[in-house]
């Protein structure tokens, strides 16, 4: 709760964060446009009043927002799937008839949840009547062919500290939606690129997936800028948590 004025302050229960050294931001809860809004500008009041705030406000607006990430991977030149954001259904449908195959996604939303595979008019008929029923954006991209695995790679400070590679049966291979995985040594190149989308998006730490394709074409799928670990760090014995938190103390001193 914040308090404006003759007894201003910011706190969560019982801790003053004004007095804060440092604030990791682990979650931005699910909620009305109002309390999502005020939540990240709390955050940017205590950046402002000089405590130190992983990630950044502004970084966790450009990675929750798939549009905005999108946008700034391609400025810096990163390869994604090709993508087409919009706001009617006719558009939509524009869209879909050009990839003929197409995953779309929520703008906001993460652990592959409400994306939907559509490949088939029937079901981009329905996908896209339910969207325009809640108002929302149109978000697609075109479906990249690959073998049921992608990379999540876990950037803090600049460097790829851990990465694992994900399987799954589908096209979905989030560990959330029942993906397998196993720890693994990335490249130089596509380190190099996950430490780039990470830069990208002003993030100093988070997770970087990579998408290798049949064709032997790599593309950054998504950044998260608040991502999780406990999988990454069961599966490779890497103490992530301890990274994030040396990476927070030794920017806040």
């Amino acid at each position: 709760m914040a308090a404006i004025g003759r007894r201003s302050g910011l706190r969560s229960r019982a801790a003053d964060l004004d007095r804060a050294d440092a604030v990791l931001a682990r979650i931005i809860p699910s909620g009305s446009l109002e309390q999502i809004i005020y939540r990240v500008d709390a955050l940017h009041r205590l950046e402002d009043r000089g405590v130190r705030v992983m990630n950044s406000p502004r970084a966790i607006e450009r990675t929750v927002d798939k549009f905005w990430t999108s946008a700034l991977l391609e400025q810096c030149g990163l390869p994604t799937p090709d993508t087409i954001v919009c706001e009617t259904p006719e558009e939509a449908f524009t869209a879909f008839r050009e990839f003929g195959d197409a995953i779309v996604k929520p703008l906001f939303g993460s652990m592959g949840l409400g994306m939907v595979r559509v490949s088939d008019e029937e079901m981009a008929f329905r996908v896209f009547k339910a969207i325009e029923q809640i108002r929302g954006v149109y978000y697609l991209q075109r479906t990249i062919d690959h073998d049921g695995r992608d990379i999540r790679a876990f950037v803090v400070g600049g460097r790829v500290l851990a990465a694992i590679e994900r399987h799954s049966s589908g096209w979905r291979t989030n560990l959330s939606r029942g993906g397998t995985a196993r720890a693994v040594q990335l490249s130089e190149a596509w380190a190099g690129m996950a430490v780039r989308a990470a830069a990208a998006v002003g993030a100093e730490y988070a997770g970087v997936d990579l998408l290798p394709a049949r064709d032997g074409s790599v593309y950054v799928l998504e950044v998260n800028g608040i991502p999780g670990w406990r999988g990454l760090q069961a599966t490779t014995g890497v103490d992530v948590a301890g990274a994030v938190v040396d990476q927070l103390v030794h920017r806040a001193t």
